[in-house]
Order: C-alpha cells, then sequence, then structure tokens
C-alpha cells in the first residue's frame, strides 16, 4: 500500500478503488432506474398514483435489514465474493420488473431490488482494506461520492434510452440495460479484485448471529439502537395499512407488526449468545472498542445521508410548486442537490483525513444544521438562482458530511467494519423513511427545519465522541496480534 494516490492509476489499491466505486456506481444505477421512468411505468403497466406511491416505499424498504445482513456476509465472506454475488443476484428482480405485466409483478421486483442498495457497504470494508489510515477519509469519500452519482446518471440517461428504443416498451429495453450492466460487471468484479493486499490478512468477526460488543453497557447500548432499524419497518407498514395508501388490510399489517417484534426479539437473543461472555468477565482492554463511537455515527449518517434521500425525492417538486416552473426545469434545477456528490463527498473524506475525524464532523454537521435552516427560509420571492445556491450549499455540508462519516467507521474495529458500515448505512435509509414520512403532514419549510433540528441533535451527540487515536488490535489464526494504525501516534 505504499504507492502514491493517483487517481489516474489503475494498478494496485488505485484499481481496486475504481472497480470498487464503479460497482457502487451499477448499483446506485440499478436501484434507482425506476424514478426517471417513472410516467412510462405508470401508463404502461396502468397504474395508480398510489401504486406508484407504493413502489416507491417497496424500493427503499428491504435496504435497511439488507445493509446489515450484507455488512456481516462481507466481513465473514470477503467484499470479492459478497459484492460479486449481490451484483449477479439483483439482476434478477431487475430483470424481472423490466418485464412485469401487472402491479402485483412490479412490486415483488421492486421490494427485491432494495437488496441492492446495501452493496455500499461491501465497498466500505473492501477500501478500507487497500487503504492506509491517511488516506482513507479521501479514498472512502470518492468510492461514497461517485457510486453515488449513479441515481443522478440514471435520471439522466434512461430516459433518453427509452426514447431511442422508442414505443410503450422503450422503458422495458432501457431497465433490461441496467440488469445487463450489473450482470456482466458481476463477473468483471470477481476476476480482478482481491479482498486485501498480497501478504495482508482478512481478519473476520468470531460471531456471524451478531455485532460483537466488549462492555455491559455497550451491550444495551447496541440493542437501543436496533429498535430505530424496526420502527422504520413499522412505519413503511404503517404508511401501506388502510390508514395509509390502502395497499395492505389491516389485519396484515397487524401481521407485520407481530414479525418485527418476534425478529427484535429474536436479534435480543442472538446479541445476547453472542456478547453474554461481557457479563461473565471484562474484555482485555486491547481487545476493547467503543460501541457509542458507532451509535453517533448512525445519528450523524440519519441526518446527512437520511436527508439526502428524501430531499432528492421531493426537491423536483418543492422547486416546480414554490416557483412554478415546469417539471422539466425544476428536475434539472433540483439534480443540482445530486451533482454535489462528486466533490463534495470526497471532500469530506480527504479534509477529515487532513484535520482529524472528529472536528471535520462537528463543523460540516453545524454547517448542516444552518443549510437546513436557510432552506425553511426560501419562499416564492426569492430569485430562483439564489434558491438554487442555497440548495447547492446545503447539500455540500451533507455530501461532505457522508463523507466525513464513513472516513471514520473503518477505522473503529477492522474485522468489524461491514458489520458497522452495514448499520450506520441503515440508519440513512431509517432517517430517509422518518423525514418523507414527515414530510406527508407538514408543509416544506417545517420540513426542512425538523431536519435542521435533527443535525443539532447530532452535533450534541458529537461532543462525545472520541477522535479516532492510536491502533486497533487484531488476533489471527495463530493467536498472535496484528496492530492496525488508525491515525498518527
Amino acid at each position: 500500500m505504499t504507492d502514491k494516490f493517483n487517481l489516474l492509476s489503475f494498478t494496485g489499491k488505485m484499481k481496486i478503488l475504481h472497480l470498487s466505486w464503479f460497482a457502487f456506481f451499477i448499483t446506485f444505477v440499478v436501484w434507482f432506474n425506476f424514478a426517471p421512468l417513472l410516467q412510462s411505468v405508470k401508463e404502461s403497466l396502468g397504474l395508480t398514483t398510489a401504486e406508484v406511491k407504493t413502489l416507491l416505499i417497496l424500493n427503499v424498504a428491504f435496504t435497511i435489514p439488507a445493509r446489515v445482513i450484507i455488512g456481516m456476509l462481507t466481513d465473514k465472506y470477503g467484499p470479492r465474493r459478497v459484492y460479486s454475488a449481490l451484483l449477479a443476484i439483483c439482476a434478477i428482480p431487475c430483470f424481472v420488473f423490466a418485464f412485469a405485466d401487472n402491479f402485483v409483478q412490479a412490486a415483488i421486483a421492486r421490494f427485491a431490488l432494495g437488496l441492492i442498495g446495501a452493496g455500499f457497504v461491501v465497498g466500505i470494508r473492501l477500501v478500507s482494506e487497500w487503504f492506509p489510515h491517511n488516506e482513507l477519509g479521501t479514498a472512502e469519500g470518492i468510492y461514497g461520492g461517485w457510486g453515488n452519482f449513479g441515481s443522478a446518471a440514471a435520471a439522466f440517461t434512461l430516459p433518453t434510452l427509452a426514447v431511442m428504443f422508442g414505443g410503450e416498451d422503450g422503458w422495458r429495453y432501457a431497465m433490461t440495460i441496467t440488469g445487463a450492466m450489473s450482470l456482466i460487471f458481476s463477473y468483471i468484479f470477481y476476476i480482478n479484485v482481491t479482498d486485501t493486499p498480497k501478504g495482508a490478512t482478512y481478519f473476520k468477526p468470531k460471531n456471524l448471529g451478531a455485532m460483537e460488543v466488549t462492555s455491559k453497557g455497550d451491550f444495551f447500548l447496541l440493542l437501543v439502537m436496533k429498535l430505530p432499524m424496526y420502527g422504520a419497518l413499522a412505519l413503511l407498514a404503517w404508511k401501506l395499512s388502510p390508514t395509509g395508501i390502502g395497499m395492505l388490510s389491516d389485519s396484515l399489517v397487524s401481521g407485520i407488526y407481530v414479525l418485527l417484534s418476534v425478529l427484535y426479539l429474536y436479534e435480543v437473543q442472538k446479541t445476547w449468545t453472542v456478547n453474554r461472555h461481557v457479563f461473565q468477565a471484562p474484555v482485555p482492554e486491547i481487545h476493547q472498542y467503543k460501541f457509542k463511537q458507532v451509535a453517533i455515527l448512525n445519528v450523524l449518517y440519519f441526518a446527512t445521508f437520511g436527508s439526502e434521500l428524501a430531499v432528492v425525492s421531493m426537491l423536483p417538486l418543492f422547486f416546480s410548486e414554490t416557483f412554478a416552473l415546469t417539471p422539466v426545469v425544476a428536475g434539472m434545477v433540483a439534480s443540482a442537490y445530486a451533482f454535489m456528490n462528486l466533490m463534495s463527498r470526497p471532500g469530506g473524506g480527504w479534509i477529515s483525513d487532513k484535520f482529524g475525524r472528529k472536528p471535520t464532523l462537528l463543523i460540516l454537521t453545524a454547517g448542516l444544521a444552518a443549510g437546513y435552516f436557510l432552506m425553511g427560509q426560501v419562499d416564492g420571492s426569492w430569485p430562483v438562482w439564489l434558491a438554487v445556491a442555497a440548495a447547492m450549499a446545503c447539500s455540500f455540508f451533507v455530501q461532505s458530511g457522508e463523507g466525513a462519516v464513513f472516513a471514520t467507521v473503518p477505522l473503529i474495529k477492522r474485522r468489524m467494519t461491514g458489520q458497522i458500515a452495514g448499520m450506520t448505512g441503515a440508519y440513512g435509509n431509517v432517517g430517509a423513511v422518518c423525514y418523507l414520512t414527515i414530510l406527508s403532514f407538514v408543509d416544506y419549510s417545517t420540513f426542512f427545519y425538523v431536519i435542521a433540528a435533527t443535525a443539532v441533535i447530532g452535533f450534541v451527540t458529537l461532543l462525545m465522541m472520541e477522535e479516532p487515536s492510536g491502533q486497533i488490535a487484531e488476533i489471527n489464526e495463530d493467536g498472535s496480534v496484528t496492530l492496525i494504525d488508525v491515525a498518527k501516534s
């Protein structure tokens, strides 16, 4: 890992970085291939507005548990195998959706496609294996920012592809192409990637069933931090109930609530099985990590990526209604928010590398709160250009904050990076569900103010965070200990 950080290189660690961000890019193209073709799909399948909204909800529902599960599998089986399998498997529901004839087929395929949204956490672990701590934030930022741009790329290219094929089935061909890309790249990724540099050890967790903790207090904090993920899934079920859009019956929704409760209790039991030893004897200090670091990063990603997903969904409509713009112009104007990902997320990671993880997160979180407060002030009296500038300034802090969060995640406990990334990533989706639910009850200004308030909460929790320092201790199979640098000594 001594070779230089050169973005124009395609050898060594830089080859891994480029293959990783492109894999992530493809997952986001596939995951978000529905929104830009929404109108064509609606007309072709004869869907109602309520059914279209249901498909949008189903598109993100499965991603919450999937990110946790994929994170565990990545730690256990390695990023190369897991990412390749994910890209290949998710091509199947993509093809199913492309050739769906009715709402039920489309709904099942869209729910299954939520799995591909978990691809992000795989690359976080892979990149952390290849880059030293002083380059890790920049590398993870490039991986996240350039990969995240797949949603914007889908929005710009898929409608054009659909028109090129023509006819009412043009959207089907466009979606089929995205599935083919995923399938082909799964093979390219598999034959070109290794989990670690030559000679390095890939550390695996002792248990796959639940996240490890190293103290009694952390055990209970972990159980508390699991609750919002189940709560978000319950909230999604409620939105599909007769009280919401009426897709599911009351009895079915009640069954979902019971199932989620049972699953949570099962997870409590698995967590106890994996961690009961901490109640019997203290974990040696060299092997301890503080779960509160993970909890704080979860809260920050709730406010950053959660708000990004929510705002990207509503911003075109916000500009259209506030400034009486046509849908096409409003979409183009709103895309400025997503475009910031190309530089902002890598920028947040780079700043973290240069000036420290905690100071960077404090500054960016404060900017996030101020940015959304400013967005809450926007109304029809503002010039459109000024409103766009405010949105872009806000998105800089949002996406730089995401980069800074995942510049910190791999520095907590190497062998559990996938699990930690999975949980933190899931909190981003939990945030999106919560924010979009709030939006259905309040006006746009209040919506932005609520996000600003959660950013303030994130800032307060950050004050309790400890700057990563020293080294992480990991045990080799022969019992020896490897020390991994996480900051300058």
